[in-house]
């Protein structure tokens, strides 16, 4: 008999996922993509939180097969501030990941944002709900709520005629709500980063090209990967 190599998983976000484990058991998942976002980014995630969180999966009848994600600190992207701390707090995470036996973690090397969506709750005819990601809404955002220096120059003219169109047609109420789809970049994570936020880390990233930015990545794969090593874990990047 041929081994099965594939599993049938599903991400949550924890308990204040509208989508419980109950439900994602129901639905014929046999594992879970999670991780522990109440813990500020860069800070130290305890081997009794994590130990906490996979009993809590394994009582739903799964397992926690993935780490989606432990969040790489803006200082370590940037290499300023606290950078070095933030790295010894990445391996001593690692560290407990792997002494919990988990051996598979997701990061990315993203500024700022990591990925981006501009519908959190986009309705599909069959009536269920999906991410979605649209050019001209991300115009809409950066030309009009974050006001990026030089985005003007990212999007075709029909492009900006369309996404001048759409903020015309929203109300204020309307604009907020697509302000926080954006910046809270997870349905079931709030970042709670307002736009005066979003600007103040993306100056962070003035000097910083996309060569830099994977020399910053290399000397933080170089920091991190014998403690993965150590503990059996693969680091899965998400490709920008």
């Amino acid at each position: 008999m041929k081994k099965n190599l594939l599993k049938e998983c599903f991400r949550w976000y924890g308990e204040q996922d509208e989508v419980s484990l109950s439900y994602i058991r129901q639905a014929g998942c046999q594992g879970i993509y999670t991780a522990l976002h109440h813990i500020p980014y860069g800070e130290v995630w305890p081997l009794d939180e994590i130990l906490q969180r996979k009993q809590e999966i394994e009582a739903a009848g799964m397992e926690w097969s993935v780490v989606e994600s432990v969040p790489v600190h803006e200082d370590i992207k940037t290499r300023t501030g606290d950078f070095e701390r933030h790295i010894e707090n990445y391996k001593a995470t690692l560290k407990n990941l792997g002494e919990a036996g988990l051996h598979t973690v997701v990061y990315n090397f993203m500024p700022v944002l990591d990925w981006v969506r501009t519908d959190l709750k986009h309705k599909l005819e069959d009536g269920s709900e999906c991410l979605k990601f649209d050019p001209v809404n991300f115009a809409v955002f950066e030309l009009y709520l974050l006001q990026r220096s030089g985005a003007e120059t990212d999007y075709t003219e029909d492009q900006k005629s369309e996404a001048q169109i759409r903020w015309d047609k929203m109300d204020e109420i309307e604009r907020k709500s697509f302000e926080r789809d954006i910046v809270d970049v997870f349905p079931g994570c709030k970042l709670g980063l307002s736009m005066d936020e979003v600007r103040k880390m993306l100056s962070r990233y003035g000097d910083i090209d996309r060569i830099k930015l994977k020399e910053h990545l290399k000397l933080f794969l170089e920091a991190i990967l014998p403690v993965a090593e150590a503990y059996d874990i693969r680091m899965a990047i998400h490709p920008r």
